[in-house]
């Protein structure tokens, strides 16, 4: 997530077009482990099919319109703290934030949220528009492509 709690999408017109992302540009093995997790990332999200992004080096990958967008190589997120609530699915913790606040977990979840996993080799950020509830079930179409590809040295951390 860049700086100001922006989320960097944008989509294109039309259901079929493609999705500009603002390209994270990780070095490294995180730049390895991002390339390898792009190429491991499911064909559908929440039931919903692959779009191509652009630019095409993007590190990045998006389904359905409007877009669920996956990001890898992104910087920490601003807002993580270590006592951040942390929401593990299938094994991959999740930092979650919407409208520029994190989410606590105490309360109800409507609309966009960013996701960004916690205690991974690279950061992976995952926005979930609100048309798609729970936002969770992405979480879980992402997360074996996300534990395979990155490492995991301390889980919600």
């Amino acid at each position: 997530m860049g700086a100001g709690g922006a989320v960097a999408i944008w989509l294109a017109a039309g259901c079929s077009g493609q999705v500009d992302v603002v390209a994270p540009r990780p070095t490294g093995i995180t730049n390895e482990q991002c390339i390898a997790l792009i190429a491991a990332v499911p064909d559908q999200v929440a039931g919903q099919g692959q779009r191509a992004v652009t630019p095409d080096d993007a590190l990045a990958a998006a389904w359905g319109d409007p877009a669920i967008v996956l990001r890898c190589g992104v910087q920490r997120p601003a807002l993580l703290r270590r006592d951040s609530a942390c929401f593990a699915v299938n094994d991959v913790g999740w930092f979650a934030e919407q409208g520029g606040r994190p989410v606590t977990g105490r309360t109800a979840v409507e609309g966009d949220v960013v996701f960004t996993t916690i205690g991974r080799s690279a950061y992976v950020e995952l926005t979930v528009p609100g048309d798609y509830e729970p936002a969770a079930d992405a979480l879980v179409d992402v997360a074996e492509a996300v534990a395979r590809e990155t490492s995991y040295p301390n889980p919600c951390q």
